[in-house]
C-alpha cells in the first residue's frame, strides 16, 4: 500500500485528531499556553524568514534550493517545535491515539475502507517484562522469507511504532515488488523517556529480537533497522549480541571441550540498515545546522535524560563511544551495514566518522549520503514530498541494498550461518 503525499487537508485533519489528545494528556491550560508561546513564531518569524530565504536572498543553502515550499515550511515548523516545545507535549503528536486515526483517515481518503495490508499489535509479558510492537505481514500463516526488525526514532522520548506504520507498510510493499514472497516487519514499541531510562530500552530490544528470531526461525532471514535514536538502540543491541558471542567463545575455551548446559546466545542478524543513526550520544562531531530540524543543544539534553551522566559517553548506551575494535568486529552482522544520512544533518560528521571506523576494521559497510538532505529524510520525504520518485527514493535504495545483501536463495533454503 502506497498512499499519496500528505496534503494541507491531511494536516488540518491531523490537528483535529491531535487537539483532544493534547487536552486529555497534557491538560487544557498547558495546551493553550504552549500553543500561545508558538504564535509569535507562526505569525511573525516563520513567514518573514520563509519569504526572505526562499524568494529574496540570492544565495540559498542547498536544502532551501532543493526543497519544495511545503517541505521547507513543515521542516521549519518541526525545527522550532523540536527546540522549543517540551517533549511531554511533543510525544503526543506521535502517539498511537493520534497516529492510528490519522492513518485510517489517509486510507479512507485514498479509497480504502479497510486496510489492504495485514498488521496486528503484539504484546507479551507484564510489568517490566512486557514487550510490545506491531507486525506488518503478507501471509501470516506461511513462513517468512525476510523479517525486518525496526526501531523507531524520536530522541528516546518521542515517537511510536504506530506513527511509523504507514512508512513500514510502504517499505513492505516495496519488498514485495522486489520479489520477496512473504516479507514481514516487526516494529518495537519500546518504553520512552522519562517513563524509564537506559538500559530498559536495550532489554526490550533484546526481547523483541528474540521474538523476531522465534518467528523467522533463522537469523539469516533477519535484517535489523532503525532511524535516529532507534538506530542508536540497534547498534547497542548489536554490541550486546557481540558481547554474548565473545563471552560464549571465552567460556568454550575455558571449558576445554566439556559439554553441559549453557546460557543461550542469540545469533547476529544477517545485516543492518540504518537511517541517520544517532551513533554517539554526545560528541563534538555533532555540528550546528541551520537547516536540519534537529539542534545539538536539545539532542544533548535528551541524551542526558536517556543515559544519565555515568553512561552518556559509555558503550553500549552510546555505541559510538566504543573504542574496542574486537567488540565492533564481534558485533558486526554477517553482511555488514548499510547507512543512509543527509548531507545537511547534525549527525552527518559523526556518521561519516562511524563509517570510516568500520571500513578501517575491514567490515562490510556502505554509506549513502543524500545530497542536500536533512535528518531521517527517507522517512520525512515519504510524507512531505510531492513526487513518487522523490518520496520513495530512500526506501528503494534500502530495499535494493537488502535485496543484494540478504542472499535470498540461501534464506529460502534455510542455509545456516557459520557463527
Amino acid at each position: 500500500m502506497i498512499l499519496g503525499p500528505v496534503s494541507l487537508i491531511d494536516c488540518l485533519v491531523f490537528v483535529v485528531f491531535l487537539a483532544p489528545q493534547l487536552i486529555l494528556h497534557v491538560g487544557l491550560i498547558r495546551t493553550v499556553l504552549v500553543a500561545g508561546s508558538c504564535l509569535p513564531f507562526l505569525i511573525c518569524k516563520l513567514p518573514v524568514e520563509l519569504v526572505k530565504q526562499r524568494f529574496i536572498d540570492r544565495q540559498k543553502d542547498a536544502w532551501t534550493a532543493s526543497s519544495t515550499f511545503f517541505e521547507d515550511l513543515v521542516i521549519r515548523c518541526v525545527r522550532y517545535a523540536f527546540a522549543n516545545v517540551p517533549n511531554s507535549v511533543g510525544r503526543i503528536f506521535f502517539s498511537k491515539w493520534v497516529a492510528m486515526p490519522f492513518l485510517r483517515w489517509r486510507m479512507l481518503r485514498h479509497g480504502f475502507v479497510r486496510s489492504p495490508v495485514c498488521y496486528k499489535e503484539y504484546v507479551s509479558g507484564k510489568g517490566r517484562d512486557q514487550m510490545r510492537g506491531i507486525w506488518v505481514m503478507h501471509r501470516p500463516e506461511q513462513p517468512p522469507d525476510l523479517v525486518l526488525y525496526y526501531l523507531h526514532g524520536g530522541g528516546f522520548a518521542m515517537g511510536s511504532a504506530y506513527f511509523y506504520l504507514e512508512f513500514l507498510m510502504v517499505w513492505h510493499a516495496l519488498l514485495l515488488e522486489a520479489g520477496y514472497k512473504n516479507p514481514a516487519i516487526f516494529a518495537l514499541e519500546y518504553t520512552l523517556v522519562p517513563d524509564d531510562i537506559y538500559p530498559r530500552q536495550i532489554h526490550e530490544a533484546l526481547s523483541g529480537y528474540q521474538h523476531v528470531l522465534d518467528y523467522a526461525k533463522s537469523a539469516s532471514k533477519v535484517c535489523v533497522a532503525g532511524d535516529s535514536a532507534g538506530g542508536c538502540i540497534v547498534l547497542s543491541l548489536l554490541h550486546e549480541l557481540g558481547n554474548q558471542k565473545r563471552t560464549q567463545k571465552r567460556r568454550n575455551a575455558s571449558q576445554g571441550g566439556l559439554t553441559g548446559p549453557r546460557p543461550p546466545m542469540l545469533p547476529l542478524p544477517r545485516m543492518a540498515t540504518l537511517i541517520s543513526p544517532w551513533v554517539t550520544l554526545m560528541t563534538h562531531r555533532h555540528r550546528e545546522s541551520k537547516v536540519d530540524f534537529l539542534d545539538r543543544k536539545t539532542l544533548w539534553k535528551y541524551a542526558h535524560e536517556y543515559a544519565g551522566e555515568s553512561m552518556i559517553n559509555q558503550s553500549p548506551a552510546s555505541p559510538g563511544s566504543c573504542i574496542d575494535d574486537a567488540l565492533w568486529l564481534a558485533a558486526c552482522p554477517e553482511k555488514g551495514y548499510h547507512v543512509m544520512y543527509g548531507e545537511e544533518e547534525v549527525f552527518a560528521p559523526d556518521i561519516e566518522h562511524f563509517l570510516q571506523e568500520l571500513k578501517r576494521l575491514g567490515l562490510e559497510v556502505r554509506g549513502q549520503k543524500i545530497e542536500a538532505g536533512i535528518h531521517a529524510w527517507p522517512v520525512a520525504s515519504l510524507f512531505l514530498s510531492n513526487t513518487r520518485e522523490r518520496r520513495l527514493h530512500g526506501l528503494r535504495c534500502m530495499v535494493n541494498e537488502i535485496h543484494c545483501r540478504m542472499d535470498r536463495h540461501g534464506m529460502m533454503n534455510g542455509n545456516k550461518r557459520s557463527d
